[in-house]
């Protein structure tokens, strides 16, 4: 039974919209709904035998959603898995006495199964690729005159194009093979280059659950720079609030065996913060202690190191925007024996996988640097830009403005153009690919509009008797506001019969729900943002409201009213 849910999709019936009723609805109310919509599609209220047939149909579809609702083991069911899982065999473990509680634990349990079948077949790659360029001839150049005297006035003197090389270059790969669903293996290596000289080394760890409280893994390793390696990691949940790790290792080199450890204790201070003790004994010993809070819109973190030979107080902080790119912009200062040094940057999603930041670091003794940093996937690219020795205003303002100047023009010629043809490809497939689907829920539509035309006018001269609610114009689509997108064609259909069929008492409700499933209508413009418009008349006085596709509406509403000088 799992397996047939994992192959197929859920349906995108949604009985809910049909019936015009909340995800909630009681009994009281999926009767009701059910009992108007059954006195509107009944067969036999209608002596053409094409009407007759059409409301068959109607009627039989109206009546499936009923069932399913009024029922709680198969709503439970249809409210996990869609219409399509009550079509699955093997719902017999699913015993009926059992409550919609169990029946989603049920759920969950197979979503744990289907899980570890997927994280046997994973092996998670990750990677870095770091380049180190050098770049400092651009602002550091040598004096002419110096130059005239060295070289004797020949050729390339300060006059010539300015010499960029790469210094250093860093790759490091590593992937996870699941052993079984508490072991998993991981095997990582890495190269590494500076001014010429390089070397590598290869890593295999074997983790292993053994609670739910912890892990422990055992590290391998061997390079031709450090020698063997032999670790020790430890995790360890102390209480709900508060966890533990340990790492212990031995390098086998020429000088000897050098040990190492490393113990880090870390707590929960509240909902959104966590403090970290941190304490390391080997060739670099140190202690620190660090607080880190990170919220929804910024993550700060305050951190001070004691230690051989790198002793340091830092303090970062980033602001989240909270807009589709998911954009940073982050700065911090860190001071101690070795200088101090700020940075500043920012960050943004360029596309569905892929984030690009820049960060400017400005340093004594360090000089000016630009860090560029591109992820995509699981996979990290790295380009750290030395760019002076010196603090000269000028390379300061080139690492700022240049990576800003040159990500809008190519967001704008590069990127937006090509998003924007990814888009528009991915809905032309999802179009072609229910465009059988939508034909079908478009001839259905047409038939509920004419089974609602006798309805609809005994309901609009009811309205009228009374200076109720009457629909005069409502539409359901994609709408064109926008001056800059003129060009675009709107799809929208016309709902008005539907939405009068609606009426009840001089009132409209519509639930939170997608709209295209509402008798009557279909879905316009596939994989697309879709709004309902209405025009309707209330007390002899015209209203309008526009809303979204899922959102909901009761009409009428003094809001909507149109002034007389509008």
């Amino acid at each position: 039974m799992a397996a047939a849910l994992e192959e197929d999709e859920i349906d995108n019936d949604d009985y809910y919209s049909l019936l015009n009723v909340r995800r909630e609805a009681t009994q009281d109310e999926l009767k009701a709904s059910y009992r108007r919509l059954c006195m509107l599609y009944h067969p036999d209220k209608h002596r053409d035998p094409e009407l007759k047939r059409q409301a068959e149909q109607l009627f039989n579809l109206v009546h499936q959603a009923y069932e399913v609702l009024s029922d709680p083991q198969s709503r439970a069911i249809y409210d996990i898995y869609g219409k399509r899982g009550l079509d699955v065999e093997g719902w017999e473990v699913v015993e009926r006495k059992r409550t919609p509680a169990e029946i989603r634990e049920e759920y969950e349990r197979l979503q744990r199964e289907r899980d570890e079948r997927r994280l046997q077949q994973r092996t998670n790659p990750k990677g870095t690729i770091s380049v180190g360029i050098d770049a400092t001839d651009l602002f550091d150049r040598y004096e002419e005159d110096y130059e005239e005297i060295s070289g004797g006035g020949g050729g390339g003197g300060g006059g010539g194009l300015p010499h960029i090389e790469i210094n250093k270059m860093h790759i490091s790969q590593s992937i996870e093979a699941p052993l079984t669903t508490t072991d998993t293996a991981i095997l990582s290596g890495s190269l590494s280059t500076h001014n010429g000289n390089g070397g590598g080394n290869i890593n295999l760890a074997l983790r292993r659950v053994t609670s739910a409280k912890g892990w422990g893994e055992l590290e391998f390793g061997a390079g031709d720079t450090h020698g063997p390696l032999f670790g020790l990691k430890i995790f360890r949940n102390l209480t709900s609030r508060c966890f533990t790790t340990a790492h212990c290792g031995l390098q086998f080199s020429s000088r000897g065996i050098r040990p190492g450890l490393t113990t880090m204790l870390a707590r929960h201070l509240d909902k959104n913060t966590m403090g970290y003790l941190q304490w390391r004994w080997g060739t670099q010993s140190s202690m620190n202690t660090s607080i880190v809070r990170d919220t929804k819109s910024s993550h700060f973190t305050f951190a001070v190191q004691l230690g051989i030979p790198h002793t340091f107080i830092m303090m970062s902080y980033q602001y989240k925007f909270q807009d589709d790119d998911q954009t940073k912009i982050k700065g911090s200062v860190k001071s101690g024996f070795f200088g101090t040094v700020v940075e500043y940057g920012a960050e943004t999603k360029i596309s569905r996988h892929s984030v690009l930041g820049a960060t400017v670091s400005v340093g004594v003794p360090q000089g000016v640097s630009l860090k560029i940093k591109l992820n995509r996937a699981s996979q990290t690219y790295f380009f750290p830009i030395h760019l002076t020795d010196q603090l000269l205003p000028s390379a300061v303002f080139y690492a700022t403005v240049g990576p800003l100047v040159f990500y809008l023009a190519i967001q704008r010629l590069v990127i937006r153009p090509y998003l924007r043809a990814q888009q528009e490809q991915e809905l032309e497939k999802q179009r072609e690919s229910s465009a059988s689907d939508i034909a079908k829920k478009k001839q259905e539509a047409e038939a509920a509009v004419l089974l609602m035309q006798e309805s609809v006018r005994r309901i609009i001269e009811a309205e009228e008797s009374k200076m109720g609610l009457i629909i005069l114009n409502a539409w359901y689509g994609k709408f064109v506001t926008d001056n800059s997108r003129k060009h675009e064609r709107a799809r929208v259909i016309d709902v008005t019969v539907p939405l009068q069929c609606l009426v009840k008492d001089s009132k409209l409700i519509l639930t939170e729900a997608s709209k295209a499933g509402l008798p009557g209508f279909y879905d316009p413009c596939v994989g697309e943002e879709k709004s309902l418009k209405v025009l309707y008349q209330f007390r002899g006085v015209m209203h309008q409201v526009l809303c979204g596709d899922t959102e909901a509406l009761r009409i009428p509403k003094q809001s909507h009213r149109i002034d007389n000088d509008s």
